[in-house]
């Protein structure tokens, strides 16, 4: 195949799959900015190898936003360990006056309170409408770690997600949902 071919190729790709793309990496990378260096980052991993490249782009690179995503977080998590707190909880964002950008951004805050596997399972599996043989499969685990990843994020997340407040609290390094005092959780 021609190299003028294959660049065609590579642009019709991305005109057609790069907005759902973008709002995975954005979902996957805390905000917008975020998303785009993201979705950039797995693009360069893939430019080197388009010409020569077989099988499925899409599919290569969703598995390529999953695992930059993971490894971001990690990277995260230990420079947050090696800062000194700071008061305040809030992360610098300042909610929109519209309805849908104050929803987007609820969102993002719920999703960036889970861990990277629970964030990873819950947008496979909710936003992008996978079952839960395909995430695992995306994620390199087991059937059952997925079910276990999506139950716990959606759990321990928040509880009122669709009613539009979520309040969480931390222990022991997990995030909880608050439950009422004197109750129990009970076995689900």
């Amino acid at each position: 195949m021609a190299a003028d071919e294959r660049v065609t190729q590579l642009e019709e790709f991305l005109a057609e799959r790069g907005r759902p793309l973008l709002r995975v990496a954005a979902l996957l990378g805390g905000g917008p900015e975020a998303g785009e260096d993201l979705l950039q980052a797995a693009l360069e991993r893939l430019l080197p190898r388009w010409r020569k490249f077989e099988g499925d782009p899409e599919g290569y690179l969703r598995r390529t936003l999953y695992h930059l995503a993971a490894d971001d977080w990690r990277r995260q998590r230990r420079w947050r360990a090696r800062l000194p707190r700071l008061g305040g909880t809030e992360r610098g964002v300042v909610a929109d006056a519209s309805t849908q950008v104050d929803q987007r951004d609820e969102l993002f805050r719920m999703l960036l309170q889970l861990t990277p596997g629970q964030r990873a399972a819950i947008v496979l599996r909710y936003w992008e409408d996978r079952s839960e043989a395909e995430t695992a499969e995306v994620l390199g685990c087991s059937v059952g770690t997925v079910k276990s990843a999506t139950s716990r994020g959606l759990a321990s997340g928040c509880t009122g997600w669709s009613s539009g407040s979520c309040r969480t609290r931390r222990t022991a390094g997990r995030i909880r949902a608050p439950r009422p005092a004197g109750k129990r959780p009970t076995a689900g």
